[in-house]
């Protein structure tokens, strides 16, 4: 009989636990306002991207869209699905990249997008909310990573691109799935596939920038989990702790030119 992992609230407090900052925020953030919707149902009226209604006073729609979510079950599987991606992001990219891209870019230019098809090409007003247009984002990117070492896997006698998974994901979610959108989950796919190609890593802030921030505020000493710019040098939470030997006393490499630390 084939084994199964076990559910274990235990691991699951220590993953939610070791959450980046980043992701933890826009965790919170998605939480906090389907919370909010249901006191307050305008809430949802006021953050959800419609076309229709875009003009130069709506633009904060194209931000808070990704936030919204129309009932529980829509929020609960969207977060189930985003938050591991979003970690993975941060771990990689850090936490001032991570907050800039996703309060930003990766919500206002699919959003954006998905606007401009509705109203001109479409000629619809398909309203639309949810983080999926944020996994369809990462999984895209993700995907195009392991489409290099990977670049095929079988079904049966056939051969499908690996890059081509997200895509298949959305087709099929789309026919199984009511309510969603195949325009705005090939939007955020799309963005993705850019993302993963380097042609828009000008959306992110120039690093002496980033590096300047992290230093003047001291963010790596007072946000807890906070992903460095320079995982190079500080590692993927900040500074490790350290004895207070003196490098002089310290082994050093029997081989010259070999390092052995930052």
């Amino acid at each position: 009989m084939p084994s199964f992992p076990q559910f274990s609230p235990t691991r699951l407090r220590s993953y939610v636990l070791r959450l980046p900052f980043c992701t933890r925020v826009l965790v919170v953030a998605i939480l906090g306002l389907w919370i909010a919707t249901i006191p307050f149902p305008w809430v949802r009226e006021f953050g959800k991207l419609e076309p229709a209604k875009m003009d130069l006073t709506q633009m904060h729609r194209l931000n808070l869209f990704p936030l919204m979510h129309l009932n529980f079950f829509h929020m609960i599987f969207n977060l189930l699905a985003v938050t591991p991606l979003l970690e993975r992001f941060e771990s990689e990219y850090g936490t001032l990249v991570s907050l800039a891209l996703f309060t930003g870019p990766f919500g206002t230019i699919p959003g954006g997008i998905y606007t401009l098809l509705e109203k001109f090409v479409l000629r619809s007003n398909t309203i639309v909310m949810g983080a999926s247009i944020w996994v369809f984002l990462l999984l895209s990117a993700e995907v195009m990573k392991t489409h290099k070492t990977n670049p095929n896997f079988s079904v049966g006698p056939y051969k499908i691109p690996t890059w081509t998974t997200p895509l298949i994901l959305i087709v099929v979610t789309s026919a199984l799935v009511p309510n969603v959108s195949l325009i705005g989950h090939l939007c955020g796919a799309g963005l993705g596939y850019v993302w993963a190609t380097g042609h828009i890593k000008f959306l992110v802030p120039p690093e002496k920038i980033l590096r300047w921030i992290e230093t003047k505020l001291n963010l790596l000493g007072r946000l807890p989990h906070y992903v460095s710019v320079d995982q190079k040098t500080y590692g993927r939470y900040g500074v490790l702790p350290s004895t207070s030997v003196p490098l002089s006393n310290m082994p050093r490499s029997p081989e010259p030119g070999q390092r052995l630390g930052p």
